[in-house]
């Protein structure tokens, strides 16, 4: 994916079926949402849905979690 997408521009058909195959890809190999959004010139809310409709397993959201606190052994 060299080329950015033109910004709102319409992606339909084969060439769509090759971005989200190229963006399941990537982000399988670890890159975020947000890095994959910059470098293809699209918007987060569009590499997300272009995911969801490859089938991909999104990972959950990073930092820190709210969980159990974890018990420090004196």
């Amino acid at each position: 994916m060299a080329e950015t997408l033109k910004k709102g521009s319409r992606v339909t058909g084969p060439a769509r079926e090759k971005l989200a195959a190229d963006l399941k890809r990537k982000y399988e190999a670890g890159q975020s949402i947000r890095s994959l959004a910059e470098e293809t010139g699209r918007s987060y809310g569009f590499v997300h849905r272009m995911l969801s409709e490859a089938d991909v397993t999104l990972r959950g959201r990073g930092g820190a979690t709210r969980g159990k606190k974890a018990t420090t052994a004196s």
